[in-house]
């Protein structure tokens, strides 16, 4: 899908602020609301826009602690590649995984309360998946940066 200028600026909007008025969104797009909507239900049905959220600050509801876990797997057979992404799916501390280049296969982005929390992950969870090889774990001790999209690079 081929994105002009206001699509760019209504998606600048909305990963701004997902719960802007339609009104208040036309104006800073320069569009009138019936345009603005139809834009958006456009990207909405094309994919462009996913879906919308809300951001939760982690710390303030137990999760305090952010673990980058590297893992390489014995067999990469599509097979094996697909029980392991289905296995961190079934973990909800799991907040994302990405399949890598590189001396690890994964890299996996854990949410925990603190080390003690992330030990029971280990045994309970992430051990118990077949077919791990090596991890290794890395605890966040800052996030630096988070932000969205670049849309208007």
């Amino acid at each position: 899908m081929k994105l002009d200028k206001f699509d760019l600026g209504i998606l600048t909007e909305l990963q701004r602020d997902a719960r802007i008025s339609l009104q208040e969104l036309s104006g800073k797009v320069g569009l009138t609301s019936s345009p603005c909507w139809t834009r958006i239900k456009r990207m909405e049905e094309a994919g462009v826009i996913e879906g919308y959220s809300v951001r939760v600050n982690a710390a303030k509801i137990g999760l305090a602690d952010t673990v980058i876990v590297q893992v390489t797997l014995n067999d990469h057979s599509d097979a094996a590649l697909f029980e392991f992404g289905r296995a961190l799916e079934q973990i909800p501390e799991v907040l994302e995984a990405f399949l890598v280049s590189g001396d690890y296969d994964y890299y996996v982005r854990i949410a925990v309360a603190d080390t003690r929390d992330y030990e029971r992950l280990l045994r309970e969870r992430l051990y118990k998946i077949p077919g791990i090889r090596h991890s290794k774990s890395s605890f966040v001790l800052r996030q630096l940066k988070q932000s969205q999209l670049p849309l208007n690079r």
